[in-house]
């Protein structure tokens, strides 16, 4: 099912990872039985005042963890998402601009946290909406 969020991907069926979604997006994606919302958008970016009003009203448990461009893609953002993903009860929304910031983070955690390969853990990235920074992710995983 899409809700016409820019940059929506569904790597896994309990899994959305997006954009930034519009209030009426999130209300859709509620009623369609998402419970938990991820934002990694920095402080300052849009929505990111707003959400912690607007997402529990609909029913969403938030969960904000600030990532700010390149130097936040770091193994403990990963393991802060891997948590919270962990914490999830029922289908979730992980959301940043452009979902970009989000597939890196699953990357990394899937190779980490989920034993995936490299390549596999690339692979479900990509899934998830990673692009611009996959040199980065891809760096980061020969290490």
């Amino acid at each position: 099912m899409s809700f016409g969020i820019p940059f929506e991907n569904q790597p896994t069926p309990e899994l959305l990872t997006a954009g930034q979604p519009s209030d009426a997006q999130f209300a859709a994606a509620a009623k369609a039985g998402y419970t938990t919302a991820i934002n990694l958008r920095g402080f300052g970016e849009e929505g990111v005042d707003r959400a912690p009003k607007t997402l529990p009203a609909l029913g969403y448990r938030y969960v904000h963890i600030p990532v700010a461009g390149p130097a936040g893609i770091t193994l403990a953002n990963a393991k802060a998402l891997h948590e919270a993903m962990q914490a999830a009860e029922g289908k979730t929304i992980v959301y940043c601009a452009s979902s970009n910031r989000v597939g890196a983070l699953l990357a990394l955690s899937a190779f980490h946290f989920d034993g995936r390969s490299a390549e596999e853990a690339l692979a479900f990235g990509r899934k998830g909406g990673l692009l611009g920074l996959e040199p980065l992710v891809r760096a980061m995983l020969r290490k």
